[in-house]
């Protein structure tokens, strides 16, 4: 893979889970209980990596693969007893987010989100305040094929009206990753060394040095 120097990002689209936030413990209390409601047990590690980067209906699915008799039950206590609330308090912001944002927003690059995440997106946006620093939201709920198909991602340029090779897509999973790839659009690792494709930052601020120093995309 090769890479040439390009134009000015116009567009950074952010993952939600690991990225925005480090959501791993709201998302190992929400799965939990949704496994012991429907009468299995806690989740495996393997099962809360799988949860935290896949879409509710897929994370369900995949929890009750051994015990198929079970799935209708979590499905209907997903949706009928879960109370998002619960879990989002919970969500810890990553450091520096809302000060990134802010400068990306006074430069006039716009900002966008692509999570799998469903009905709880909208409540994790309004208890942030996260609304203003955001010109649109893509859940898995938007889409007819979730991450890592770039529906999303397609959405996102076509609504906001920015090419691909002036977008920058921010992840820390492999999901994240194939659907920059699929999407053509450029794509930095957030804290994880093993999926950088164009770049690796460890802290948001580090976002905006790398928009200063020149970004590339695939050629």
């Amino acid at each position: 893979m090769t890479f040439r120097k390009t134009g000015k990002i116009e567009c950074v689209i952010y993952d939600c889970d690991g990225v925005m936030f480090d959501s791993l413990n709201a998302n190992e209390r929400l799965y939990n209980k949704i496994a012991l409601s429907a009468g299995r047990d806690s989740l495996t590690p393997e099962e809360l990596q799988y949860c935290h980067t896949h879409t509710v209906n897929e994370s369900i699915s995949h929890l009750f693969r051994l015990r198929k008799e079970l799935e209708a039950k979590a499905i209907d206590y997903w949706k009928n007893s879960i109370n998002f609330q619960e879990f989002i308090v919970y969500l810890i912001m990553e450091p520096h987010l809302i000060e990134t944002l802010a400068i990306l927003k006074e430069r006039g690059i716009k900002r966008a989100v692509s999570t799998n995440r469903t009905t709880s997106m909208p409540h994790v946006m309004e208890r942030f305040g996260l609304w203003p620093y955001f010109d649109m939201v893509v859940t898995a709920l938007d889409v007819k094929n979730p991450k890592p198909h770039p529906e999303s991602v397609e959405k996102i340029l076509d609504t906001l009206k920015v090419n691909q090779g002036n977008t920058l897509f921010l992840g820390d999973s492999s999901i994240d990753r194939e659907t920059a790839l699929a999407g053509n659009v450029q794509f930095i690792a957030y804290k994880n060394e093993n999926i950088a494709v164009d770049g690796l930052i460890h802290d948001h601020l580090d976002l905006l040095s790398f928009l200063s120093n020149g970004s590339y995309s695939r050629s």
